[in-house]
């Protein structure tokens, strides 16, 4: 099973629209995860259209439209996985530790927010990803986004993707 993890997409605000390259591997995955901050409604109904199967959340700069029609915290099984989504997970000092507390019962969980991609394991073995963001770099050299591969109950092959400056 492929995933695709997008968060931050901040569409029109950062860009007119997602980049050519994310939409195909929306177009390649199995599920679609995006994590918030969204802010246009008309990119969740293209990632709606286009994904076979979309978990997404809402993030703080997403109005009352998008947090309508998403959840602050997804939890979803994938071919075993028990994966999560939450936009916001708090300062990066003391987070796996936190997130470990809050989710108990996940094997991953992936979030936004700081658009700087994130890939550790927390005590007692929660994976906790970020994927950066495809359209804000802000500090980062790189506008990102990451895929993956389940296989029984397993993520495996976790990939940061860089995409190449807008012109």
């Amino acid at each position: 099973m492929r995933l695709l993890l997008t968060a931050d997409t901040h569409v029109p605000a950062r860009a007119r629209e997602l980049p050519a390259p994310l939409l195909a591997e929306v177009d390649a995955a199995d599920v679609v995860v995006h994590a918030g901050d969204w802010v246009d409604v008309a990119t969740l109904d293209v990632l709606e259209a286009r994904a076979r199967r979309l978990v997404g959340v809402f993030g703080n700069n997403d109005g009352p439209q998008l947090r309508a029609r998403l959840q602050e915290v997804a939890r979803v099984e994938c071919d075993g996985l028990r994966l999560g989504v939450v936009h916001e997970t708090g300062p990066a000092q003391g987070r796996e530790r936190r997130c470990a507390d809050r989710f108990p019962d996940l094997d991953v969980l992936v979030f936004g927010h700081s658009h700087i991609p994130w890939d550790t394991t927390a005590p007692g073995g929660l994976r906790l990803l970020n994927p950066g963001s495809p359209t804000d770099r802000r500090r980062q050299p790189h506008c990102t986004y990451m895929t993956a591969e389940v296989a029984g109950g397993r993520l495996i092959d976790v990939r940061l993707h860089r995409l190449p400056p807008r012109t």
